[in-house]
């Protein structure tokens, strides 16, 4: 018999999935006028990776660990920004024809630094587990890629994560070349779970057509509570104690459309990304 939780993520998923498709189409649409628009015009658009995924655009982590407090979807009102302003600098918005040569120690141990406008959020990374991803990490991190760059997304409703890692800030920027899938068998990944904490790979796969694997890029999204997702997305690090504390603090400001998705109302800027070797 199937028990109320499980019903419950069951609902989660499949409304996920409906939502998912619906962004595909309309971004399928986009491409189709945008390839007619450069056609007309003789320009050529290069364009980054596109991250939106359906765990990444559809997981949120609830205000506080117990799930009756988290957010309201519905609410109308804006909570105060609880974030400093960003520091001075701009977005480099680099892109890179293949991935990056493989020169971290899969044994060694490396942590994420992220200093961000709303407080420091650290990452502990599964180089072992996870060697391409933290690889990639350690390289975009070293050229200054993340550093102003916006955290453009926050969902609060249904999955809860916060999104970043995109340049441009729309949710379509890559670093030109793509990751593979690792460690979606992780031990932590349990009943279709991604548990608070984790940091996983946003990707452009589709769980009903099965095509889009091995499309990671440089999004990446930071659960702030435990998330009912498909195993799909790498999982390469998790959030610092002191980390989830911002990570609360940002989802407790809530998002943009009041929908449960969408730009945070916290100015979520990453001033400076390190990656860390101990």
């Amino acid at each position: 018999m199937v028990s109320q939780e499980q019903r419950r993520r069951q609902l989660a998923r499949e409304k996920f999935l409906r939502q998912q498709q619906r962004r595909i189409e309309a971004r399928r649409k986009a491409r189709i006028r945008n390839s007619v628009i450069a056609s007309v015009l003789g320009v050529v658009l290069v364009a980054g990776v596109v991250s939106y995924t359906t765990g990444v655009f559809e997981s949120d982590d609830q205000q506080n660990a117990s799930a009756d407090a988290s957010p309201s979807a519905s609410a109308t009102s804006k909570a105060p920004d609880p974030c400093a302003k960003p520091a001075k600098g701009s977005v480099k918005k680099l892109t890179w024809k293949k991935e990056p040569a493989m020169t971290i120690d899969t044994s060694a141990k490396y942590t994420l630094k992220l200093a961000t406008t709303c407080g420091g959020i650290d990452v502990a990374l599964k180089a072992s587990a996870a060697p391409h991803t933290v690889n990639s990490f350690a390289f975009l991190a070293g050229k200054g890629y993340f550093d102003h760059t916006k955290c453009h997304r926050l969902t609060t409703n249904g999955i809860y994560v916060l999104q970043c890692g995109d340049p441009t800030g729309t949710g379509t920027g890559g670093p030109g070349y793509t990751l593979p899938d690792e460690n979606l068998k992780d031990k932590s990944l349990k009943g279709g779970v991604y548990p608070a904490g984790t940091v996983a790979m946003a990707n452009q796969y589709n769980a009903q057509t099965k095509q889009g694997r091995h499309t990671g890029g440089s999004q990446f999204f930071l659960v702030y509570q435990d998330s009912p997702l498909p195993p799909n997305y790498t999982p390469f690090g998790t959030v610092s104690a002191s980390g989830m504390k911002v990570l609360k603090k940002i989802a407790a400001a809530g998002e943009s459309t009041g929908q449960g998705d969408g730009a945070p109302n916290a100015t979520v800027v990453i001033d400076k990304a390190t990656v860390t070797k101990s």
